[in-house]
């Protein structure tokens, strides 16, 4: 197929996606990456956030946890730590998420963990993003 690559997506759960796609955006490190088809090979870290990917004219979004993309011969890989498609997301769960973060952020008590308190609310920004389709939510 002209104007595709390979789109592979695996976290610990086993495979997520595997279908041609057009173009693919994801969270890297150092900002968003986007991968068309015949992108020069590449290895790069990912972080939380929303990849988002076309298919056959259709957008589709996952919400990642981190990970890693190797890019090489027309295929993607995404090894991610955690990753959901937006309309598998139990959008009252991750809403109920973000908020118990930002109160456990805002009290800032001895017994709670800052890091993991502003990774919950990362993840649960991306998850909210992925299942309601917007790019930037906070």
């Amino acid at each position: 197929m002209a104007g595709t690559f390979t789109l592979r997506v695996v976290s610990p759960e086993g495979q997520v996606v595997k279908e041609e796609v057009e173009f693919v955006v994801l969270p890297g490190e150092s900002g968003e990456l986007g991968i068309l088809p015949n992108h020069a090979p590449l290895i790069a870290g990912l972080q939380i956030g929303v990849m988002r990917y076309t298919a056959n004219g259709s957008v589709r979004k996952l919400a990642l946890s981190g990970g890693f993309i190797e890019v090489g011969y027309n295929k993607a890989t995404v090894l991610a730590d955690t990753a959901e498609p937006g309309d598998m997301i139990d959008l009252a769960r991750a809403l109920a998420a973000k908020e118990r973060a930002e109160k456990r952020l805002t009290q800032r008590t001895a017994e709670i963990d800052l890091r993991r308190a502003e990774f919950a609310l990362r993840k649960a920004v991306a998850r909210i993003s992925a299942a309601e389709g917007d790019a930037v939510r906070k």
